[in-house]
């Protein structure tokens, strides 16, 4: 059995890959479990949420997807706080830029459900099994099937079973830190503004998120050491409740007020990552083939660059060549690896900087980001960068 495209994963960018190689009239195939239908959510809401950046926007706008999510579950975000670990604080308008909204914060659920709807109306085959390998051009599958591509996607997670089976070498350091995530009513409204704080025990991070019955609530990511984070998740859920809350009360200096958690509280270990991103016949796409620090909350807008820029390079390849060409998938190699390096050298760079106790270094940040909060200009490109405008 053979078909010209088949990507492996069923997650958010993959289904964006498929879909998008569809649109462009692309044969391709997805190899994974069927999701159960997802009916639209209600409170609570679901406990990852993810920033979308205006050109992640206009590319699930590009999918036929974004008009399909409801709008009621979707917050914009009109400015961010960024503040340091002393004085140095920067504050970004999206008026600043001429935009309507810096980002849009959407729940993972709802965007694969509308994905998942789309892939299935626009009538790509699905393959109900999961890759367990890859050998001698053929992709292993769980159930024991073989099954051949020109090309083969891997966009199964940051686990990837494909390219490991596949050999494809990767860089991975632990960042021994863990990002705890859960919601929180607030008692001041959030006003549509993101809120960030480098800190020395992590950076912490506060989503704005549409109103609950409840009232005003945000998402927090808070990214701490790792013996931190555990000693936290050890505890009770009420226990561990109270001590988030007193431990924001302090981190946030009541910046929305009292703060209550809502949600149950996950945790995600954190790596810098970075793999081969093609092979002949392969490319990796999103978390298989690099994960990056979420303070910047660009990690699936990195994934679905991947996706738009493999889209782009296999519909437009010469008629001659195999969309698993190797020149071809070089393309998409040099297409992104610009972009992946900037957002991997800024990530690590700030979580270097201010993970330093040096003195020197806690001044010279701190009165940078007051700097670049007196420079228009400076604060135009940041919002440019970030936006991929």
């Amino acid at each position: 059995m053979s078909k010209e495209i088949l990507v492996c994963g069923a997650g958010i960018v993959g289904l964006a890959t498929a879909l998008a190689l569809a649109r462009r009239k692309q044969p391709v195939e997805i190899l994974a479990p069927l999701p159960a239908p997802l009916a639209p959510a209600g409170d609570p809401y679901h406990p990852r949420v993810y920033a979308i950046s205006p050109a992640s926007q206009r590319f699930l706008a590009e999918l036929g997807i974004w008009d399909a999510l409801p709008a009621e579950r979707i917050m914009a975000v009109q400015a961010m706080e960024i503040h340091g670990d002393a004085d140095g604080c920067v504050t970004l308008d999206a008026w600043q830029a001429a935009v309507p909204q810096l980002a849009w914060i959407v729940e993972s659920s709802e965007i694969e459900r509308v994905l998942t709807q789309a892939a299935r109306l626009s009538g790509i085959s699905w393959i109900q099994d999961r890759c367990v390998g890859y050998q001698s051009g053929a992709v292993l599958t769980e159930q024991g099937g073989q099954l051949r591509a020109d090309l083969v996607i891997g966009a199964d997670g940051a686990k990837s079973p494909l390219r490991l089976a596949a050999g494809l070498r990767q860089q991975s350091a632990p960042y021994d830190d863990i990002a705890l995530v859960t919601h929180l009513d607030v008692e001041i409204p959030h006003q549509g503004t993101a809120l960030q704080w480098f800190r020395e025990d992590g950076v912490l991070a506060l989503l704005p998120l549409p109103d609950s019955a409840r009232g005003p609530q945000v998402s927090l990511v808070w990214s701490l050491r790792s013996a931190a984070a555990k000693a936290i998740q050890a505890l009770p859920a009420a226990e561990q409740a109270a001590r988030l809350e007193a431990d924001l009360a302090l981190a946030t200096a009541g910046r929305l007020g009292r703060l209550t958690v809502n949600a149950p509280v996950h945790g995600f270990p954190l790596f810098l990552e970075q793999a081969e991103m093609i092979a002949p016949g392969l490319a990796l796409v999103g978390d298989a083939a690099h994960r990056v620090h979420p303070l910047a909350g660009q990690g699936l807008n990195l994934g679905l660059g991947d996706a738009l820029a493999l889209a782009q390079v296999v519909a437009e390849r010469e008629s001659f060549r195999a969309a698993g060409d190797i020149r071809v998938l070089r393309r998409y190699r040099r297409a992104r690896a610009e972009p992946l390096l900037a957002m991997r050298l800024a990530t690590d760079g700030l979580h270097r900087l201010f993970g330093s106790h040096s003195m020197p270094l806690a001044w010279l940040r701190n009165a940078g980001m007051t700097l670049v909060d007196q420079t228009p200009m400076l604060k135009r490109r940041l919002i440019a960068e970030a936006s991929g405008l």
